[in-house]
């Protein structure tokens, strides 16, 4: 496939396409570092026929890798997708002293996590600036070691994601914390069990706090939790692991703490966030597309709005949705926690509403920030008005190809759907965004019929200029 011709015309615009850079860099580093970050270059017009697999959660799969601090035995975690956040949980966890084996081949999914020793309990920035994974550190730290030094968590420009709630409840429970220099700095005897309220729903406060609590002296009583399938899944694990849990993935959740808990295996659910992209993919582009390897009782919402939207869905099984489309409809969606629409699948169905006829509403209730990806749509032909924490989409829209930029994970993906509808060549840049979240997205999507390339250096390295004698 060749080089999209507007590339040329952007490609001196480097503020585009340059990621946050170092203090006292010079301009050259600057294009060349720009230069060297992958993107996809996407022809549209292809519908998506066959079927696509889906990979573990890797919601689910990072706070179940810092519930390994929890044990000196060990832990082994199948269905794991290989992704950047993995890797980084996995650097995470050894700085601190586990062992964490990542199994290559067959065994790619599955992971090894041995926290015998424990010599350094400090998430330093350095590893987690990219992510949100030194949140999930915090508790489990505290209560096996008594000790804590975690870096305020990074990841996605989505919104205020405040980690008060966290502290609020191991203060409850004992610790005494205190915020210098970007770490927040924990201490506790032993943690001991408390009633929390959270003030607002939040899932990875719930995770913290619920392995927090499993080691606590006596009863936690949590209330207004969050309910997702990830929260579910570490207390399957937990419980795995010995501890005493009742009401995982209910608004109460009840625990009582245990002095130790013993090595365990567990099976991640299927991610699904990923399910709900194909789905609309293969909807968006009026495909015939089979998504295996998905828990269809985590889609509800999802399929119930595709449905609504004039997509054809039928659930095959347990495991397996069938995706298919010949025209779209608006329809409104407004985010909620689980089990209402996901904040996640927002950016994706946006770009969906830009196919469907007439006049959809979007309202994103959970996070402030989260529609960076409208401009970027617009920019290929999409017609979204944002007032607030609403946006109006009229469709359907002529897409064409641009150079388009991800912001954040989701965002990615919603520019990925609308690219393989648009007409021409797209380049959708900085997809290391998407390289957090989505294992191996392009080679899914080609496999089911997508032009979709994934480009390094777009041009190609200067020869050596010549030596004088």
């Amino acid at each position: 496939m060749p080089t999209p011709r507007h590339w040329e015309r952007d490609k001196d615009n480097i503020d585009t396409f340059t990621p946050t850079l170092e203090a006292g860099s010079s301009k050259q580093s600057q294009v060349r570092r720009a230069l060297i970050m992958d993107k996809f270059v996407i022809r549209g017009g292809n519908p998506l026929v066959g079927t696509v697999t889906v990979s573990g959660a890797k919601n689910s799969a990072l706070p179940c890798m810092a519930a390994a601090i929890l044990t000196e035995d060990e832990i082994t975690l199948e269905n794991i997708p290989q992704v950047r956040d993995i890797e980084t949980e996995r650097r995470l966890l050894a700085s601190m002293g586990a062992e964490v084996e990542l199994r290559e081949g067959e065994l790619k999914d599955r992971t090894t996590i041995s926290c015998r020793t424990l010599s350094d309990p400090v998430a330093r920035y350095e590893i987690v600036k990219t992510m949100r994974a030194s949140s999930l550190v915090l508790g489990p730290l505290i209560a096996r070691a008594g000790v804590a030094r975690v870096a305020m968590p990074g990841g996605c420009a989505i919104g205020g994601r405040p980690i008060d709630l966290h502290i609020k409840g191991l203060e409850k429970m004992g610790a005494v914390i205190a915020q210098e220099h970007g770490y927040l700095e924990a201490r506790a005897e032993r943690l001991r069990g408390a009633h929390l309220v959270f003030d607002k729903i939040t899932v990875t406060g719930t995770e913290d706090l619920l392995m927090a609590a499993v080691l606590a002296e006596g009863e936690t009583l949590m209330e207004n939790c969050a309910r997702e399938p990830e929260v579910v899944d570490l207390a399957a694990l937990l419980t795995a692991m010995g501890a005493k849990i009742e009401g995982a993935g209910t608004a109460t959740i009840r625990v009582e703490g245990v002095t130790s808990l013993h090595g365990a295996r567990y099976r991640i659910n299927p991610d699904r966030i990923e399910a709900g992209t194909f789905l609309i993919a293969g909807a968006i582009t009026a495909g015939d597309l089979i998504v295996s390897n998905c828990n269809a009782s985590h889609l509800g919402a999802v399929i119930a709005k595709l449905t609504e939207a004039g997509a054809r869905i039928d659930v095959l099984g347990p495991d397996s949705v069938r995706v298919r489309a010949s025209g779209l409809r608006a329809a409104d969606i407004s985010t909620e926690e689980y089990p209402g629409f996901p904040t996640d699948m927002q950016a994706q169905y946006m770009a969906l509403a830009t196919q469907a006829e007439g006049v959809s509403q979007v309202r994103e209730n959970i996070f402030e920030n989260r529609f960076m990806h409208v401009q970027e749509l617009v920019r290929m032909g999409a017609n979204i008005k944002v007032d607030g924490s609403a946006a109006t989409v009229r469709g359907p829209a002529r897409l064409t190809s641009a150079a388009v930029m991800c912001s954040d994970l989701r965002a990615s993906a919603s520019l990925v759907l609308a690219a393989l509808v648009a007409e021409g060549e797209s380049i959708v840049d900085r997809v290391y965004h998407m390289d957090r979240g989505y294992e191996r997205f392009e080679e899914k999507l080609i496999g089911v019929g997508a032009q979709i390339q994934r480009l390094g250096n777009v041009f190609a390295p200067r020869e050596p200029a010549a030596v004088a004698d």
